[in-house]
């Protein structure tokens, strides 16, 4: 018998994956779910050191509303993910039952604070730090799949840019997605971020997460485009002295070759995340021939982040 006095509204969609396939499930998740699609690091409490420590796995789930559109959804979704194994085997779907008035608690529940580096305390918007925090606080609203905080390549980026941040100096964030790292700049004193994607949502949600972190306006130019658009003069400025790339590998190659090096100042510095270890050569590669030398390595399980210079002629 149907449970009419609680009856079920959503349907979260799970899956569970490896670092390699992250990316591309989240983005064919996305296509179906309603209010953004969750990717995190899974984790799984240790007994004998009392923390939840990282499996190695990557979850990713959004939810599904429960009307006549369900079914239709599903199967979209399903062929979706059948076309995309045809690449590479898939981790199974799994559909899971949400109540109307436990749906948004139960999405909230899935972001808590995340304490990056020695000073960086990501923060819900819903959620306030203790009293006595003495971290920097980035407070996002999760509306994406990535730019969260969650997800390692986010958090590599962070950790980079905490180690070779210059306060005072601009700061050039191309594929700003939630703004998150843009927003990080700031609270750690740069003087100026231009932050640019070709996505309007990313910028919508920039835009937004700007405002929960009382951004002056003056501080964060958010506008669309990439590497092209910035060197033709776009925006209020060309160089920076950081500049920040969490993007796709793929995506880093090709924006090498329409001139990214060109973005970063003599003597600068260019952060970049996204990579997968089996990315690492050709982007290496794609860097060293734009004149850049590696001065730092970070990994998150099968994720690398880099550090790179520009020299100062």
């Amino acid at each position: 018998m149907a449970n009419t006095e609680n009856p079920v509204h959503w349907i979260e969609a799970k899956l569970i994956t490896n670092g390699e396939l992250a990316e591309a499930l989240a983005e064919v998740l996305g296509r179906f779910v309603d209010n953004g699609v969750v990717v995190e690091t899974e984790t799984r409490f240790n007994p004998k050191t009392q923390e939840n420590e990282p499996t190695g796995n990557i979850v990713i789930y959004g939810y599904l509303p429960a009307d006549g559109l369900l079914e239709e959804k599903q199967q979209k979704l399903e062929e979706a993910l059948w076309h995309l194994g045809m690449i590479s085997p898939l981790p199974p779907i799994h559909y899971h039952p949400i109540q109307e008035e436990n749906w948004m608690a139960v999405w909230k529940t899935h972001y808590q604070p995340i304490r990056i580096g020695e000073n960086l305390l990501i923060m819900p918007a819903w959620m306030e730090p203790a009293k006595d925090e003495t971290r920097l606080v980035v407070r996002i609203n999760p509306a994406m799949a990535f730019g969260t905080g969650t997800h390692p390549t986010t958090q590599l980026c962070l950790r980079l840019m905490e180690a070779h941040f210059t306060p005072g100096s601009d700061v050039i964030d191309v594929g700003c997605g939630s703004g998150i790292l843009s927003i990080a700049a700031l609270l750690m004193g740069a003087s100026h971020v231009l932050a640019v994607d070709i996505d309007q949502d990313a910028l919508t949600s920039t835009q937004e997460n700007t405002a929960l972190n009382f951004i002056e306006q003056q501080q964060m130019e958010v506008g669309s485009g990439s590497v092209e658009e910035i060197l033709t003069g776009r925006f209020t400025i060309k160089q920076a002295p950081l500049v920040l790339v969490n993007i796709l590998a793929a995506t880093i190659v090709r924006l090498f070759e329409l001139g990214l090096a060109e973005l970063v100042s003599p003597n600068g510095t260019i952060l970049l995340s996204g990579i997968l270890e089996n990315q690492e050569v050709e982007v290496l590669q794609s860097a060293k021939t734009a004149g850049l030398k590696t001065i730092n390595r970070l990994t998150d399980g099968d994720w690398v982040g880099l550090t790179m210079k520009k020299s100062a002629i």
